[in-house]
């Protein structure tokens, strides 16, 4: 191979440095309510402060006035800590009707943003499923604020998540 054509391959070392800073948050719930219900609920843009912790300060400035569809950009400011309100875009990136949608960062917290939101009709119910994969800015001191501050907060937010929806639905049970 010549050296052209190696100073244009990444190296291993580069790649897997990539790779070792980002982060996935994966999280599934049962909820007692149909897949057209659920849709319904996750597809209006307008649900996610319903699903936000207040201390979050979220407020969406606009993109929420349709149902959602691939290349809807909706820009809000959230408050994650210290009082310090910043502004996020994210980018509808892929719709599948009552199977799965898509939302990317496109200016916001993190240095990289991409949340998969799923759908899966169950017994009973109907079963979500979320993973994001994340990257936080700062090369290594965000690395170093990760395990303390970004990853709790995050825990925090699904947490309320999950707690909201049961509040609203009602718990699934297996035998319903």
């Amino acid at each position: 191979m010549s050296d052209a054509n190696k100073q244009q391959l990444p190296s291993l070392t580069s790649r897997f440095h990539f790779i070792s800073m980002l982060y996935t948050l994966h999280r599934k719930q049962k909820l007692p309510l149909s897949l057209q219900q659920a849709w319904d609920f996750i597809a209006d843009p307008k649900n996610l402060a319903v699903i936000t912790p207040p201390s979050m300060g979220f407020v969406t400035l606009s993109g929420d006035d349709r149902t959602m569809y691939a290349g809807q950009i909706i820009h809000y400011t959230v408050t994650p800590m210290l009082g310090i309100k910043l502004q996020w875009v994210t980018e509808i990136t892929h719709v599948a009707d009552k199977q799965f949608f898509v939302d990317e960062q496109r200016y916001g917290p993190y240095a990289f943003w991409h949340h998969k939101h799923f759908l899966k009709e169950i017994p009973g119910g109907v079963e979500m499923e979320d993973i994001v994969h994340y990257k936080v800015p700062m090369g290594f001191l965000g690395r170093l604020a990760h395990p303390f501050l970004v990853k709790p907060k995050l825990e925090e937010i699904f947490k309320f998540r999950e707690q909201k929806l049961i509040e609203l639905f009602g718990e699934w049970k297996v035998n319903q």
